[in-house]
């Protein structure tokens, strides 16, 4: 499990590296949720933290949605043994996710739009520069055909990430990580996991079934999913169809322009 670790800790690094997630002097809040993924993002930021050749601050953020049966208690006795600066947000969430959406639909887009704003609020109060989230690389590829599918829109969830009105950075330090690596991690930690009845427990939700699709992909072509997500990094605007990326109405034969070019 220690080669794990390392292997986790070199990932996100690289990740760092190659899009500027973590930086001296950064104070960073790092949201927490009681999942296997934030608490492993935690962890492995830590480790970072104490191997990086400059500093940054980081500070633990649960949102407190209010959700019956949560036991709130976790969380607090977690990162206070762990010695992690920690900040708790109450705000009852579920009630108005419950009030507003009809029983049997699925919630996540009320609860994301929710948390989020919550969450830029507090970065702002917490005078952090970044907001670090953990999703990981199954994540955005499961997002990227989501928004394929059922958007029509090469989009899916980027390292980096400045909101629409400019004031907040979100990052994914687990950019690179596959899930199946986090859920072996996470049981070697003994993470106290704190699970979700709001929403991740739903059935049938679009990412669940998108799961299951790559799921099955990387059992009969292991190493498709990997491939997927580097593809996301090696874009050739002018083998795709969109005109606001490349100048498709200008473009002729570079003979043609040159002999054009001659007769003028």
């Amino acid at each position: 499990m220690i080669q794990l670790e390392h292997k986790l800790r070199r990932q996100m690094a690289k990740a760092s590296g190659d899009f500027g997630l973590l930086e001296a002097g950064d104070r960073i809040m790092v949201c927490l949720s009681g999942g296997k993924d934030s608490y492993a993002m935690l962890s492995l930021l830590q480790l970072i933290q104490r191997k990086a050749p400059f500093s940054f601050e980081m500070i633990a953020v649960n949102l407190d949605q209010k959700q019956p049966g949560i036991p709130a208690h976790v969380l607090p006795n977690y990162l206070t043994e762990l010695g992690v600066p920690f900040h708790i947000i109450e705000e009852d969430t579920y009630s108005i996710v419950k009030e507003i959406i009809p029983e049997g639909k699925t919630t996540c887009g009320l609860c994301s739009r929710l948390r989020r704003g919550i969450l830029y609020r507090v970065a702002d109060e917490l005078n952090c520069n970044k907001i670090a989230l953990g999703h990981h690389q199954d994540d955005s590829v499961e997002t990227l055909f989501l928004n394929l599918f059922f958007g029509a829109k090469l989009k899916a969830m980027p390292p980096k990430l400045r909101s629409d009105d400019g004031q907040h950075v979100v990052i994914r330090p687990m950019a690179y990580i596959r899930e199946r690596d986090l859920i072996q991690y996470a049981e070697y930690k003994a993470y106290p996991i704190i699970p979700c009845n709001l929403c991740g427990s739903q059935e049938n939700l679009q990412r669940q079934a998108i799961k299951l699709m790559l799921q099955q992909w990387d059992q009969i072509n292991p190493g498709r999913v990997d491939n997927i997500a580097k593809a996301m990094s090696h874009v050739v605007p002018s083998h795709l169809a969109d005109p606001e990326l490349y100048d498709f109405k200008s473009l002729q034969r570079s003979d043609w322009l040159q002999l054009v070019k001659q007769q003028n």
